[in-house]
């Protein structure tokens, strides 16, 4: 081959690698911690290893809660009075579309996959979907500003808490029929279903009421600390946090026995919470607008400036679903 010929190869085959070299590298999961900032009308995407801010999203007027989709495709984000709902892409962090939705404060999909129950707290309304179409299937009026969502295990019951009134309601998911309606304490909140038993938040009373599921009887109380809001379980099921709002603390419970085995004090409207790989608790702290960093095994804990009202928290670090199932483009 001549010279000139082999040099312009060369130089060609050189501007390939260059080329190459020049594209982005496929963008890797990231670990996020996601915090829905209510009076911000915001989303910091904390990176869960530095425990620096990624990027904040910015969305309506007011989120407060959100869920990741059965299949693990997408990280929904509820817009309460911005009627709408945000489909976040849960490796990236990336914003991938909004639908409008009316007035999703808290959303949980049932076990099955098959449901989305939304509280509307603003409109006075329980609404079920189809978790894959987002068909309106059932609603069911609540004019008692309903909060926070549960399921039975089989998926064919739905609890939703009733603030004003103080009540827990019990829908079939299957027909929208309500099944019972029962008085459970001042101003209750979180619902948890535990060990054949509903767990609810008693805000305005400081305690958790353990409620039959087949008659809404409460059968037994917890006493915490005023303003027991929302209940969570670790990975290793062995215990219970109850998130004293109100007062400012932390209740720690046996999750065999239900009986109290510390109180943590956590300044600064302790609200909801997610946990990391390394067994950190990651809380949010709706007045002081920060999120806690907190080891369990002390409660000593580190803290991390976010936008105002930081409420719904999630990490993406322990759901084997999102690293196993690749985003298609949005529809």
């Amino acid at each position: 081959m001549p010279a000139w010929r082999s040099f312009l190869s060369g130089l060609a085959m050189t501007g390939v690698a260059l080329g190459l070299a020049a594209q982005p590298a496929r963008a890797e999961h990231l670990k996020i911690a996601f915090v829905i900032n209510s009076l911000s009308a915001s989303i910091d995407e904390i990176n869960v290893d530095t425990h620096k801010i990624i990027r904040t999203v910015p969305v309506f007027r007011e989120p407060h809660h959100m869920a990741l989709t059965p299949d693990g495709r997408y990280l929904l984000v509820g817009d309460t009075t911005g009627n709408a709902l945000f489909f976040l892409d849960p490796r990236t962090g990336k914003m991938v579309k909004h639908i409008t939705m009316s007035d999703p404060y808290q959303l949980v999909f049932s076990p099955d996959g098959r449901f989305l129950t939304i509280a509307g707290l603003a409109r006075n309304q329980i609404d079920i979907y189809d978790a894959q179409s987002f068909k309106l299937l059932h609603r069911i009026k609540a004019d008692t500003m309903p909060s926070h969502i549960n399921y039975s295990p089989d998926s064919r019951h739905v609890y939703v808490s009733l603030q004003v009134s103080g009540q827990l309601i019990a829908i079939n998911t299957g027909t929208g029929q309500v099944e019972w309606q029962k008085a459970v304490g001042n101003t209750p909140a979180g619902v948890l279903w535990h060990n054949g038993m509903i767990l609810v938040g008693i805000m305005g009373e400081g305690h958790v009421a353990e409620v039959d599921p087949k008659t809404g009887d409460v059968i037994g109380t917890i006493r915490t600390d005023p303003g027991a809001h929302v209940m969570f379980v670790p990975p290793d099921h062995k215990i219970i946090y109850v998130t004293d709002r109100e007062s400012g603390h932390i209740t720690v419970l046996d999750a065999k026995t239900l009986q109290v085995i510390n109180t943590y004090a956590m300044q600064g409207g302790p609200d909801d919470m997610d946990f990391a790989p390394d067994g950190t608790i990651w809380a949010t702290l709706r007045w002081d607008h920060k999120i806690a960093l907190i080891d369990p095994k002390t409660f000593t804990y580190t803290t991390i400036r976010v936008g105002r009202s930081p409420h719904g928290i999630w990490l993406n670090t322990h759901d084997p679903k999102i690293w196993q199932t690749s985003l298609a483009s949005a529809d």
